[in-house]
């Protein structure tokens, strides 16, 4: 291959996100300098992370710049190499991109193994969201054997793994997720002991059925109405792990209407990024592909087909329409 496709950013979204804020383009494959490394990717992994990423806005990251590649995680085969540690043939996870291929610093890139687990789960329960779930339930949460574990975004990539995690601790797993379906995978094929359907229109009652001791830690996805129903259900001295406010991404408010509980409970909330803490991804991903291999920590995925689909995928995603991990399958 001599030209590739990609996809830029053409312009920030106001609300939601369109299409038509992408812009497909085609480009040539550049040759290589020392060091680095060019992928063939297979996967694109598609993120609530990416929107606040379109915004101009200053958080803790740069914001994506116009007419440039869109970041993404991706996972894929090498097809060339002038870094010691690669050879053509290896499967790697990186930062390439929404791109067909992608050059890397060998430095920036993992080698994966696919004997024993899939190269999409690279990107999914033995990737950044696994170890976001990792991170929060060892480093934040610290929950104990007994103890009531709620997570929102139940069955997602992050939220499904948060779960299973719990109960491996010996907790009680509650998810709250939208629509029968998703609640019913969530108990059924993933273990957990209850998941309330938010969609269903009685959040807080059913959310205090299925946390009938309380809640004593929550991993918070979501935000706004979500957020405030479990909080309300929060024993004295829970932790809070806020992992995302997806509810809020397109600009949306966000109140918190049982604030006084942060006080009344002395609970301790902490907002974090996995990616600032590198130095615990080499344990924790050790770990995650070990319960990968040994189907005790179970994913699901939602595969959309094609560069060009990815848009269309990434604005399902933010509207909870995937089920699992949202990739997009580019080979």
């Amino acid at each position: 291959m001599t030209q590739y496709q990609r996809l830029v950013l053409a312009s920030r979204p106001r609300g939601e996100v369109q299409e038509s804020d992408f812009r497909m383009e085609t480009v040539a494959v550049p040759e290589l300098r020392d060091g680095e490394v060019l992928v063939r990717n297979h996967y694109l992994s598609l993120d609530p992370y990416m929107r606040g990423r379109m915004s101009a806005a200053k958080s803790y990251a740069a914001s994506q710049a116009l007419d440039e590649t869109m970041i993404g995680g991706t996972a894929g085969q090498v097809v060339a190499s002038r870094h010691p540690r690669f050879v053509e043939g290896d499967f790697v996870a990186g930062m390439l991109g929404w791109a067909e291929m992608g050059v890397a610093d060998g430095g920036q890139l993992r080698k994966v193994d696919t004997s024993q687990i899939p190269l999409s789960a690279y990107l999914g329960a033995v990737g950044m969201p696994g170890m976001t779930a990792w991170f929060g339930m060892n480093q934040i949460l610290q929950a104990k054997a007994g103890e009531t574990v709620c997570v929102s975004a139940a069955s997602g990539a992050v939220g499904s793994a948060v779960g299973q995690l719990a109960k491996l601790r010996g907790c009680r797993a509650v998810g709250v997720a939208g629509g029968k379906e998703k609640c019913d995978y969530v108990v059924k094929e993933l273990g957990f002991d209850a998941c309330v359907d938010y969609k269903a229109g009685n959040l807080e009652a059913d959310l205090a059925a299925a946390a009938p001791n309380g809640i004593d830690a929550i991993f918070e996805n979501v935000g706004g109405a979500v957020f405030d129903a479990a909080l309300a259900r929060t024993n004295a001295f829970a932790r809070v792990a806020l992992c995302g406010l997806i509810a809020g991404y397109n600009g949306q408010e966000l109140p918190i209407r049982n604030a006084r509980l942060l006080l009344l409970n002395r609970i301790t909330l902490r907002g974090f990024i996995v990616t600032e803490h590198m130095e615990f991804w080499p344990q924790g991903l050790a770990e995650l592909g070990q319960l990968v291999a040994q189907g005790k920590l179970k994913y699901r995925e939602t595969v959309a087909q094609g560069l060009a689909s990815a848009p269309q995928a990434f604005k399902g995603l933010l509207q909870g329409h995937n089920f699992g991990k949202q990739l997009v399958k580019l080979i």
